[in-house]
C-alpha cells in the first residue's frame, strides 16, 4: 500500500514540480545590497521569509499603519457589516486631519468605496479616520481593534494608538516581520487590489485627482500595491507586493533616508525573490486516498495536508523525487487533525520539504450495538 501510494502521487507531481529545489536559510544583512536599516521579504502562500534585516526591530510606520486599518475595513465589507455603497459623513474631527488627506469638509458624504480608494491610493489620513468612526464609533474603538486583531495574527512587536501612522508616538510602532505579516494577510482578499493597484483616479466627479503614493505600481512589473509611509521620524517606508506567474512577494522597507532608497531597496528584494525561487505544488488538486478503520463508526478516514499544499523552493533543473508514507489500515478511534502520516519530497537524497498528513474528520469507535450488526452482517449476509 505504502509503495503504491508513493508511486501514484509521483507521478501525478512529478511534472508540476520539476525545476524545483529546496528552500535555503533566510538571506541576512548585507547579503542582498540594502540601504534601509530594516527589511523583510517574505512569500506569501508560504510565509516563507527569504531575507530579513533588524526584522523585529520596533520601529515607527507611517502610513505604513493603514495596512492594519485596510484590513479591518476589508474583512468588515466581506463579513457584510458595511458594503461599498453605504455613505459616509465626515465628522469634524475627520476632516481636521492634515498630512496625506483629500481636504473632507465636515458633513461631506463619500461611498466606502470612495473612501477606500483615497486611503489606498494617496493615503488619506481625514478618510481613514472617517471610516474608522463609521465602522467602529470612535477612532479610540477602532484602534483597539486594530490592536486585537494584532495580537490575533502573532504580532509580538507592534501596537497601534491611531488609525493613520501620522502621529510619531512611541507607544506606536511595529516591525518589518510585523508589517509583512499584516500585509500577507490584507492581500489574501482580493479587494484590496481593487484599490492598491490604481495609478491615477479621481473623486467628487472627476474635480480632484488621486495619483498613487507608491510609484512601483506604474513601473514595476506585476505590483499589487501596498502601502507606503512617511512621517520625519519614521522617514520613508513601504510594504510593496508584486505578483508573478502566480507567486507573490511582499518587501518591507522600514526607515529608508528617501523615496527613491526605499523603491530601490523593495525593488531589490522582488527581483531576487522572482528570480531565484519558484513555487511547487504538492498535490495535483485531487483528494488523498481515504484510509481503512476498524471497528470505526465509519469505513474510512479522509485525509488532508498540513501546512500548506505548497513548497516555496530555488529554481534549478534537478528533479525532486515524492513519497507518501502511510499506514495500510487504522484502528478507532480516530480523530480530526490526528497526523497519520508524512507526504516527503527529497532531491539526491536529501529531505528538501515534508508535509504531516492529518486525518480530515473524527471516526469514533464503533458501539457495542454497532460491532453486534456488523457481526450478524458478516455471518448471515446482512446489510444494515
Amino acid at each position: 500500500m505504502k509503495r503504491l501510494l508513493s508511486l501514484m502521487l509521483s507521478l501525478a507531481l512529478v511534472l508540476s514540480c520539476a525545476g524545483t529545489a529546496r528552500a535555503a536559510e533566510p538571506l541576512r544583512d548585507d547579503a542582498i545590497q540594502i540601504s534601509a536599516p530594516s527589511a523583510v521579504l517574505m512569500e506569501k502562500a508560504t510565509g516563507e521569509l527569504l531575507y530579513e534585516k533588524n526584522a523585529h526591530q520596533r520601529m515607527l510606520p507611517a502610513s505604513v499603519t493603514k495596512v492594519m486599518t485596510l484590513l479591518l475595513l476589508i474583512e468588515d465589507i466581506e463579513a457584510g457589516k458595511i458594503s461599498l455603497e453605504d455613505t459616509v459623513t465626515a465628522s469634524a474631527r475627520a476632516a481636521s486631519f492634515g498630512g496625506s488627506n483629500v481636504y473632507l469638509e465636515e458633513g461631506e458624504q463619500m461611498s466606502v468605496h470612495e473612501m477606500l480608494k483615497c486611503i489606498a491610493v494617496v493615503s488619506a489620513n481625514d478618510c481613514a479616520v472617517a471610516m474608522a468612526e463609521f465602522v467602529s464609533g470612535t477612532e479610540q474603538v477602532f484602534v483597539d481593534r486594530m490592536n486585537r486583531r494584532a495580537e490575533e495574527l502573532g504580532l509580538k512587536d507592534t501596537h497601534f494608538t491611531n488609525c493613520t501612522g501620522l502621529f510619531d508616538d512611541a507607544e506606536h510602532y511595529t516591525s518589518a516581520y510585523d508589517v509583512a505579516l499584516m500585509s500577507r494577510e490584507l492581500i489574501r482578499h482580493d479587494l484590496i487590489k481593487n484599490y492598491s493597484t490604481i495609478w491615477m483616479d479621481s473623486i467628487r466627479g472627476g474635480s480632484f485627482e488621486l495619483n498613487n503614493t507608491n510609484k512601483l505600481v506604474y513601473w514595476y512589473e506585476g505590483c499589487t500595491g501596498l502601502k507606503t509611509g512617511f512621517t520625519n521620524a519614521a522617514m520613508y517606508c513601504l510594504s510593496a507586493t508584486a505578483e508573478r506567474d502566480g507567486v507573490e512577494y511582499i518587501a518591507v522597507i522600514m526607515h529608508a533616508q528617501s523615496i527613491d532608497e526605499r523603491n530601490s531597496d523593495a525593488t531589490a528584494l522582488l527581483n531576487y525573490g522572482f528570480a531565484n525561487f519558484s513555487l511547487c505544488p504538492l498535490t495535483d488538486g485531487s483528494p488523498l486516498p481515504a484510509l481503512p478503520v476498524e471497528m470505526g463508526a465509519s469505513e474510512t478516514v479522509s485525509l488532508q495536508l498540513s501546512g500548506g499544499d505548497c513548497a516555496l523552493v530555488p529554481k534549478t533543473s534537478a528533479q525532486p523525487e515524492y513519497s507518501l508514507e502511510l499506514p495500510e489500515k487504522l484502528s478507532a478511534p480516530v480523530q480530526a487533525g490526528q497526523v497519520l502520516g508524512t507526504l516527503t519530497v527529497r532531491l539526491g537524497g536529501e529531505t528538501v520539504a515534508q508535509r504531516e498528513i492529518c486525518a480530515a474528520e473524527d471516526v469514533p469507535r464503533v458501539g457495542f450495538g454497532g460491532i453486534f450488526r456488523m457481526l450478524a452482517g458478516s455471518l448471515f449476509g446482512l446489510n444494515y
